[in-house]
């Protein structure tokens, strides 16, 4: 079996558990699916805003795919929510991001 139906089928008894949701996110990345990985991410963070490790890859995916104000806007979004978590960390990676997109 391979690792999207493994986290499709674990899904199924935890369907809220946002990190097999960012898992599967980051395999359909890897597949070339990139609605589908976008559709993900934007769920999490539309439900668990707090959930900070998905704005980046939201971000990145969307800078990707030519969407650079929304990436811009993700971007921004991310860095108040890991400020807002006191994750330093994801605060300064967000900020790098941003800043090499925007400068």
């Amino acid at each position: 079996m391979d690792r999207i139906q493994k986290l499709l089928d674990f899904l199924q008894t935890s369907p809220n558990d946002n990190f097999l949701k960012h898992a599967l996110a980051l395999e359909y990345i890897k597949i070339n699916d990139p609605a589908k990985a976008r559709s993900l991410f934007e769920e999490i963070l539309t439900k668990s805003p707090d959930y900070v490790g998905s704005y980046y890859q939201l971000a990145k995916l969307l800078e990707q795919t030519g969407e650079k104000e929304n990436a811009i806007t993700w971007y921004e979004k991310g860095m108040v929510a890991a400020k807002k978590a006191g994750d330093d960390h994801a605060y300064k990676e967000l900020q790098s991001a941003y800043e090499d997109l925007v400068y």
